[in-house]
């Protein structure tokens, strides 16, 4: 009888993570590392892949129908994001791949942000910094820098999924806002009555809004849900956050309306064609822009790096995956 160790399944991680992790997959796994903040490209992603069991991911590489084709050995793919729509995640369950991505461990921190966020761009905090940083701030005023308050405001909750009903509860339970939402379906009795959550149509919604924060998936049909006519529904006192995916907003309306002054602010996290903004929301001094950010505290990406290595770990030993995505 042989004592040699079965062999490893063979993984590759296709972003640098922390030192400490990436490490102990190495023992784990056989591992190919791409230890670079530089996304893989299309054509280097399928030639690192050719011969892989597993694939570590996070929400930047484009995982086809094509790609899998051309890399038929691959059967898990773990995404270290909770967000999916780079994967298409028909095409890995018509070829047996199983993919898990990392929800729950980012609510909590991904909520702050964006209720910080929010309140940012209510009080104009980014616009009035680079005032007093330019050396502009010579005098007081009664309207300097005069914002919109956020207790007692209208919070709008466009998408309330886990990452909503956690804004809404800073909102409702910390600043005695008044708590209204869109969702494809309404939240059990139990889940509106502790904070006071009121379902209201998508048009009723932007209306009321006194800040609009839009926490939905992106999907083809969510593309531009805000758009043009829909920003000229909100008041000109109202502010829009974006913690979604970019391409949710239309971010050339959104332009357009912080410029002409129908929409007092916004705070953005996500953007279309990122890590490119479009010029014309660069140009805008009432809004407040973040590099996609939402969930980057040190417990909270380190929690996401630690669930895609259980996923392919549970993946390879037998075990159910923890966040499987297609059973």
């Amino acid at each position: 009888m042989s004592n040699l160790a079965a062999p490893k399944p063979r993984v590759l991680l296709a972003r640098r993570i922390f030192p400490d992790i990436a490490a102990r997959m190495a023992v784990a796994f056989d591992l190919d590392y791409a230890d670079d903040d530089q996304p893989l490209s299309p054509e280097a992603l399928r030639q690192r892949l050719q011969g892989k069991l597993g694939l570590f991911a996070s929400g930047t590489e484009q995982i086809t129908a094509e790609l899998l084709d051309a890399c038929p050995e691959l059967r898990v793919i773990s995404l270290m994001t909770v967000g999916h729509n780079n994967v298409d995640l028909a095409a890995c369950s018509a070829r047996g791949v199983r993919v898990s991505n990392a929800p729950d461990v980012l609510t909590e921190t991904t909520a702050d942000f964006g209720f910080a966020l929010m309140m940012s761009a209510a009080r104009r905090i980014s616009e009035s910094e680079h005032y007093l940083r330019r050396g502009d701030w010579k005098q007081w005023r009664v309207d300097l820098f005069a914002g919109a308050d956020i207790h007692g405001a209208t919070l709008a909750i466009l998408g309330m999924g886990r990452i909503g009903q956690a804004i809404a509860r800073r909102g409702a339970l910390g600043f005695g806002m008044k708590v209204i939402y869109h969702n494809r379906s309404r939240l059990a009795p139990e889940q509106e009555a502790p904070i006071g959550a009121r379902w209201v149509s998508k048009e009723a919604l932007l209306r009321e809004a006194d800040h609009l924060v839009i926490v939905v998936p992106y999907t083809p049909a969510s593309h531009h849900l805000v758009a043009e006519q829909d920003l000229a529904l909100m008041k000109p006192s109202a502010t829009l956050t974006n913690i979604a995916r970019g391409g949710v907003v239309d971010d050339v309306a959104l332009a357009r309306a912080l410029q002409q002054g129908r929409l007092a602010a916004a705070g953005l996290d996500v953007f279309e064609g990122e890590p490119q903004v479009h010029p014309d929301l660069l140009a805008c001094v009432n809004v407040v822009l973040t590099p996609h950010i939402a969930s980057a505290s040190v417990p909270t990406r380190r929690a996401m790096c630690e669930l895609a290595e259980a996923n392919l770990r549970a993946a390879f030993s037998g075990q159910p995956m923890p966040t499987l995505l297609n059973p």
